[in-house]
């Protein structure tokens, strides 16, 4: 049977960890009254006898100390209001509510103990009113602005469809590039519509002047109830016109006059007056409503989850706290949990159901069950059918590879004087895929390790929960993968050895490249396609980085690309040598010689610094924090320190070999200066944990002391652009691949830890949703 506190853990929200009762606190304050009831329950067995060696106890003695008990005048008068009273303190303002503080009224063995416990439990329940009044009244309040939000939206929407159903050619015109609705209303119309209110009130006059209006002509009474409801179906479309232009709003920074307003100020010579609403920021609105109305209700189900654990925390440590010390606490102070603002309050269970409500009539048709797919996504079950598969592929990865290493040691393409053709054409291609799959298995690795740890990097990055990669899918991609990629290179190798070098051959590689290529972007819905194409996504958001918005997923898969460079210089080589056909003739100097292609291979080498430094302009741009701009200087370092080694290896004299070693060294200390104090939170000098920080998802400190160190050696491996060292008998491209996998495992270390920093920092501020910001926002007219 799992214990509470395990359970405790695993379903509470894991950033607002501080605001849940502290049930490991309270768990130790009962263990040491605990082991002071023991400790007197020991030692008083042996005080007895040496007061009292001779003396037997008698039936008579046990009769009168029963006696006693029950005696008024006894020692040990039953208090007839329990072992404890809790005293309520009423607040001076709802803001703060109301403070619980408990008394003693019995003997406890320990009382200094048993006063340290209820001050801690008291100190719990009132954090957790605190806390629950605070996310309540923020949540009704974003209710309120949702509610305003959908108003407008359907006041818009309502006067499309009028529009668009009033008269079949003011429909909107689909064909126009802004995609607009073209609404044309006549002034002409507003105008008769007020002279015939004005006549229809000159009748009503006329009518009690009269008396009766039995004197009128039974033709003519209907001719004006005609004239009534005429008049007032064009009052009220003209009040609903003149509410909507009259209202002054913004939509995403602008005035929503830009997306409802007259395209002229008067009326033109033939008495129209044309009203455009954008149709994609109508739509775009209506997205982000909807979004911020998801993000609404997960929020109101953690604040539910969050009164329920808390409850049952409550009453599992004031059992614990009774069968220790043998009082009946828990019926006395569960009654004032029970009572206590954060249990009784049910504006969350009502602003649910408005909400589902709300999103079931706007965004669902009326569908509450397509409605609950997006309010209650269910969760992906883990088969056991892909941790087998994952086995089945390594296995055969495995097997592959002992055979690919036994075939290449046999043939001696790895030496340095082997096949250089072999290594300068198909070695690239293994060592791509090699390094891209283990960086994708370091990830996989990552997504345990932040499970383990209750980092929620689901909300850090953004990711819907049905469709997001387990850690199993990633397990199971990389085998598959690896498994394909060395069987192909292990037929390819094959038909080498036995002479084969026709064209079909040699272009085995390039169609494998390609067909990961084409799997890719491939538009059926297989392999995942989902994540395929949030990864497409992702990759056009860094290309084009200045021009959209950053996000947690842009620039970290951006710190993923800058080490990933050698990969990146492999698949710009290998896409010249196949464009161009210089695999038919197996010309792989081409592609080196050839001026533009050279030029192209140097600044793929500047390509992930440069998009890195452009989101970091763009964050500063949007945020106005002056750290982007000390952070875009990390990167500029470092591509001045790519450029040096590119100039070095050019000209190889001892003065470019000073530059490098100049400035490598500065951008390595820029680097890991921002490592450690900026990406992850460390080097804190105040903090209660020496040199780290106060808050560690990890146990063990020696971890995070390792994992320093092992940064500070892996940004080193810079120093073998200097020394050129290669192992012996091996070809320096196999050497090349293994400081590149050394990257590529310190950007994995980093990876935990960068995240683990972000969590914190969401905990800091008990940030478990995301803010959606709402598109319509009143505005002054006068301002």
């Amino acid at each position: 049977m799992v214990k509470f506190s395990k359970q405790y853990e695993g379903q509470l929200v894991p950033e607002w960890k501080e605001a849940f009762v502290d049930y490991w606190q309270l768990k130790k304050d009962l263990k040491r009254i605990h082991l002071l009831i023991n400790t007197q329950l020991t030692s008083l067995p042996n005080r007895e006898h040496e007061h009292h060696p001779s003396t037997p106890v008698t039936e008579a003695d046990t009769f009168l100390s029963s006696l006693k008990k029950f005696s008024p005048f006894g020692h040990h008068q039953p208090r007839t209001d329990g072992a404890i009273q809790v005293h309520k303190k009423l607040a001076s303002s709802d803001r703060q509510g109301d403070l619980y503080e408990t008394e003693l009224v019995e003997q406890f063995s320990d009382l200094e103990a048993a006063k340290e416990f209820f001050a801690c439990l008291d100190h719990q329940l009132n954090k957790v009113n605190k806390f629950f009044r605070t996310k309540e009244r923020e949540f009704l309040d974003r209710g309120e602005s949702l509610k305003r939000q959908i108003e407008i939206l359907a006041e818009l929407k309502a006067f499309v469809s009028e529009q668009s159903g009033k008269d079949p050619s003011l429909a909107h015109d689909v064909g126009e590039e802004d995609a607009s609705i073209s609404c044309a209303i006549s002034c002409e119309s507003i105008v008769k519509g007020q002279d015939q209110e004005q006549m229809q009130e000159k009748k009503a006059l006329e009518l009690d002047e009269l008396g009766t209006s039995d004197e009128l002509p039974l033709t003519e009474s209907a001719k004006w109830d005609e004239v009534g409801k005429s008049g007032t179906r064009k009052r009220e479309y003209s009040n609903k016109l003149r509410s909507l232009s009259s209202r002054s709003f913004s939509c995403q920074g602008k005035n929503l006059k830009d997306l409802i307003g007259p395209a002229s100020k008067k009326c033109n010579s033939e008495g129209n007056n044309n009203m455009q609403i954008n149709r994609t920021k109508l739509q775009h609105a209506e997205k982000m409503i909807k979004k911020a109305l998801i993000e609404l209700y997960k929020g109101l189900g953690y604040l539910n989850t969050y009164r329920n654990l808390n409850m049952l925390a409550f009453v599992k440590i004031l059992k614990k706290f009774d069968k220790v010390t043998g009082k009946q606490v828990l019926p006395i102070y569960l009654r004032v949990v029970e009572s206590s603002y954060f249990n009784s309050s049910d504006k969350v269970m009502h602003l649910g159901d408005e909400v589902e409500e709300l999103f079931v009539k706007q965004f669902a048709a009326a569908d509450r069950r397509k409605a609950l797919k997006y309010l209650k996504p269910l969760q992906r079950t883990e088969s056991h059918g892909t941790t087998f598969l994952v086995g089945l592929f390594t296995g055969c990865l495995i097997a592959l590879f002992t055979g690919y290493v036994i075939m290449a040691h046999v043939t001696g393409i790895y030496r340095r004087k082997g096949d250089r053709v072999y290594m300068e054409t198909v070695y690239p291609v293994l060592s791509m895929f090699g390094l891209f799959f283990l960086h994708f298995f370091l990830y996989g690795c990552n997504i345990f390790a932040w499970r383990k740890a209750r980092i929620n990097y689901s909300f850090i990055f953004e990711l819907t929960t049905p469709k997001e990669l387990k850690y199993r899918d990633v397990f199971l991609i990389c085998a598959a993968s690896m498994a394909v990629v060395v069987g192909v290179m292990f037929v390819h190798l094959s038909l080498l050895t036995k002479g084969s070098s026709d064209e079909q051959v040699q272009s085995i590689p390039g169609l494998l490249l390609l067909s990961f290529v084409l799997l890719l972007v491939c538009p059926c819905n297989i392999f995942y396609q989902s994540s395929r194409y949030r990864l497409l996504q992702v990759i056009r958001n860094i290309i084009f980085s200045p021009l959209y918005k950053v996000v947690m997923l842009d620039f970290f898969m951006a710190d993923q690309l800058c080490s990933q460079i050698p990969m990146l210089r492999n698949l710009e080589y290998l896409t010249c040598y196949y464009i161009t056909g210089s695999y038919k003739t197996q010309d792989y100097e081409y592609c080196m010689q050839t001026k533009h292609y050279r030029d192209l291979a140097y600044a793929v080498s500047f390509l992930p610094y440069y998009w890195r430094a452009m989101q970091c302009a763009r964050r500063w741009f949007d945020e106005g924090h002056t750290s982007h701009l000390v952070n875009l200087g990390k990167y500029v370092s470092a591509m001045l320190a790519a450029g040096a080694k590119v100039a070095y290896e050019k000209e190889q004299s001892f003065g470019w070999l000073f530059l490098v070693v100049v400035i490598s060294s500065g951008a390595t200390i820029y680097q890991l200066y921002w490592d450690f104090v900026k990406d992850w939170g460390l080097l804190q000098m105040n903090s209660k944990n020496q040199w780290l920080r106060n808050e560690l998802m990890l146990r063990r400190k020696f971890v995070y002391y390792l994992s320093m160190g092992l940064n500070l050696v892996l940004r080193l491996a810079w120093l073998q652009t200097v020394l050129h060292y290669s192992f012996e008998n091996v070809d320096y491209r196999v050497t090349g691949l293994f400081l590149a996998a050394l990257e590529v495992l310190r950007r994995g270390l980093w990876n935990f830890f960068r995240l683990e920093n972000e969590h914190l920092n969401n905990a800091g501020k008990f940030r478990a949703v995301k803010t959606v910001p709402l598109p319509f926002h009143e505005v002054d007219e006068e301002g």
